[in-house]
C-alpha cells in the first residue's frame, strides 16, 4: 500500500492500463493534478518499478510512460477495488473501470 496508497497513483496506473501515454495527455486526463505533483508521482512509480519512461531523440523531445509487467500484475487488484466500490457505494456515481483483464 505504500507504493500505490495515495490519491493519484491508482488513477495514473488505471489510465496507463490501456496503453502508453505522454505527460501532456496524462495531465489533460487528470485536470485536478498539478504538473509538479504528476511529475513526482510518475518518478515515484518509475522508481518503484511500476512504470517505464521511454525518451525519444526527437525535436521537440518526446517521452512516453507505460506499465511494467509488475504493474500489469497489479491491474486485477485495482479492478477488484473498483468493483467493490461500485457494489459497496451504489449511491455514488463511479465511472466503470475499463482496465483490460488478461484472459
Amino acid at each position: 500500500m505504500n507504493i500505490i496508497g495515495n490519491k493519484w497513483k491508482p488513477i495514473i496506473l488505471y489510465l496507463l492500463s490501456n496503453g502508453s501515454m505522454r505527460f501532456g495527455m496524462l495531465n489533460a486526463l487528470i485536470p485536478t493534478i498539478s504538473k509538479k505533483v504528476l511529475t513526482n508521482q510518475l518518478k515515484e512509480l518509475e522508481n518503484d518499478g511500476l512504470l517505464l519512461r521511454q525518451s525519444f531523440a526527437e525535436i521537440p523531445p518526446r517521452v512516453e510512460y507505460s506499465l511494467t509487467e509488475k504493474a500489469v500484475g497489479l491491474l486485477p487488484v485495482l479492478k477488484l477495488l473498483s468493483d467493490w466500490a461500485n457494489e459497496a457505494y451504489p449511491e455514488m456515481d463511479f465511472e466503470q473501470c475499463r482496465i483490460i483483464e488478461n484472459g
